[in-house]
């Protein structure tokens, strides 16, 4: 079965450039981005590991683990490392797993014989640290992905697993939030000291509440 929203990730251990890793372990109490790349050594897929490496303060700020996934070898990853960081500017730092036996790639449904016969699409996984799936992105292989985008659903996550808000439309780190349905508009404005705009009485605003 595909997985989805909610559901519990499976485990894995699998080769990698860094020696074998078993997942679980690896993510320990983080959050974790999993992320595939259809082969190593392509360009689009060379710019998307560089953005990842660059980001790694974002990545650490936020309590996020980051790992990679191609059914290439450790082998072929580490010549294609050095080519990443060489032409990116940048030092990559974390796992690429070497599924070679597609056993990660079939746990998370990461391959779409339509699109790409045996190699894995560009799917993203953001993974809380209940080993829970909060999130599923897959791209087409012509399209590199925004990890801008990750980092603001990564926020809104976090924001909103311990604040009874939700994030509007291109909502940001630092804009104004949703107040959740299930809260009554008088609690709402004893809940949040810092205002309740009342827009309708669906659709109320406050001003993010940890900022």
């Amino acid at each position: 079965m595909a997985l989805q929203l909610g559901d519990t990730v499976p485990d894995f251990t699998q080769n990698s450039q860094l020696g074998p890793i078993n997942f679980y372990d690896y993510a320990g109490d983080s959050w974790v981005v999993l992320f595939s790349h259809p082969a190593d050594y392509t360009p689009v897929c060379t710019t998307e590991l560089g953005e990842v490496s660059r980001l790694r303060s974002e990545w650490e700020k936020r309590n996020v683990k980051t790992i990679a996934l191609s059914v290439d070898s450790a082998e072929s990853h580490n010549g294609w490392i050095c080519d990443i960081n060489d032409t990116q500017n940048t030092t990559v730092d974390y796992p690429i797993l070497a599924d070679e036996d597609k056993t990660v790639s079939d746990l998370y449904g990461m391959i779409h014989p339509n699109s790409l016969n045996n190699l894995t699409v560009r799917s993203v996984f953001i993974i809380d640290p209940n080993k829970k799936l909060r999130l599923q992105i897959t791209y087409p292989a012509s399209t590199g992905r925004n990890f801008d985008e990750i980092l603001r659903v990564i926020d809104s996550l976090q924001l909103t697993d311990y604040h009874q808000v939700a994030t509007p439309v291109n909502g940001k780190d630092g804009d104004d939030c949703v107040v959740v349905p299930s809260i009554p508009t008088d609690e709402a404005r004893s809940k949040f000291p810092k205002g309740v705009t009342e827009i309708r009485p669906y659709l109320r605003m406050t001003p993010q509440p940890n900022k």
